[in-house]
């Protein structure tokens, strides 16, 4: 499954109990007639997964449902679900490296080539 929007919150990672577990979440608010804000969590290893993101980025993440089921001390049983990202993609156009869009002249503007003949050595290989 997937989840498709834009960023609008990551949290910092956090960590509990004596194993080491770690978490961060992700908000990201889709682009719909209704937009929701849907908490995404990624666990361990995957936490790391979002350090290149910032809020307004637009995304795309894969996701788990995950259900689990409590017994509370009064013997009532809860019942909680999350969802879990396993991957992230960024749906933003890739900028070239100087951070601006790389201005393409149009066809027009280039000079067609007039010193070319047939007789010439063509050296490609195919």
């Amino acid at each position: 499954m997937e989840v498709q929007g834009k960023v609008k919150m990551i949290g910092e990672t956090q960590t509990f109990g004596s194993n080491g577990f770690r978490k961060r979440e992700i908000v990201v608010t889709t682009e719909e007639q209704y937009p929701q804000h849907i908490m995404v969590e990624f666990v361990q290893d995957k936490c790391d997964l979002l350090n290149p993101f910032q809020v307004g980025h637009d995304v795309k993440i894969s996701i788990n449902l995950r259900g689990r089921e409590w017994v509370n001390p009064q013997g009532e049983t809860k019942y909680f679900n999350s969802i879990q990202g396993w991957r992230i993609e960024s749906l933003q156009p890739a900028a070239p490296s100087g951070g601006a869009p790389a201005a393409v002249p149009p066809a027009d503007a280039f000079e067609p080539a007039t010193n070319i003949t047939q007789d010439e050595h063509d050296d490609l290989p195919f």
